[in-house]
């Protein structure tokens, strides 16, 4: 009888992979922090990347005011739409 058999060596590959990934996308997750009090240049950029669908001034800022440091640091980061959804 083999020591393993091809289900458990296939579950093996599969949860390497999976941790593997995962680290992966932890390691993308670190933005550098950006303080409150740059929150004009935050919303400036974010209605750059959001174009026609950025809300309008008033709610980016209070988004902005109420996000941590590092989700204003993801903002800035973000150069697509839905790199941007993801920050918050």
């Amino acid at each position: 009888m083999p020591k393993f058999s091809t289900l458990d060596k296939i579950n093996r590959v599969a949860l390497f992979f999976t941790l593997m990934l995962f680290l992966m996308l932890s390691g993308c997750t670190n933005y550098d922090p950006v303080p409150v009090g740059k929150c004009s240049e935050v919303v400036k950029h974010a209605k750059k990347v959001l174009g026609s669908m950025a809300p309008d001034y008033k709610s980016l800022m209070a988004d902005c005011k109420a996000a941590t440091d590092s989700e204003r640091g993801c903002v800035m980061a973000a150069t697509k739409k839905g790199a941007l959804a993801q920050c918050m």
